[in-house]
């Protein structure tokens, strides 16, 4: 590259190292942003599963509510006989 003329033409070998060095550069971008991806996901995943652990957490407590709440009404309803 000594003499970079930028009106001289282009060889069919300069068209194919071109192409050479374009794949080369779209495969390290393919990699890279795969890899973002992957990134994102992982920590996307981890967060849903913590959410998920609180809802199960949540709803064994409201369960358990219903169930104290449930036996509170029958005594309401029925009192024990005297």
């Amino acid at each position: 590259m000594a003499d970079f003329d930028p009106n001289a033409p282009a060889t069919k070998g300069d068209v194919v190292a071109l192409e050479e060095r374009l794949t080369e550069a779209f495969r390290d971008v393919q990699t890279e942003l795969l890899k973002a991806f992957y990134s994102f996901a992982s920590t996307t995943d981890a967060k849903l599963k913590d959410a998920e652990t609180s809802d199960i957490a949540l709803r064994q407590r409201l369960s358990v509510l219903e169930t104290r709440m449930t036996e509170v009404e029958k005594r309401l309803n029925f009192p024990p006989a005297a």
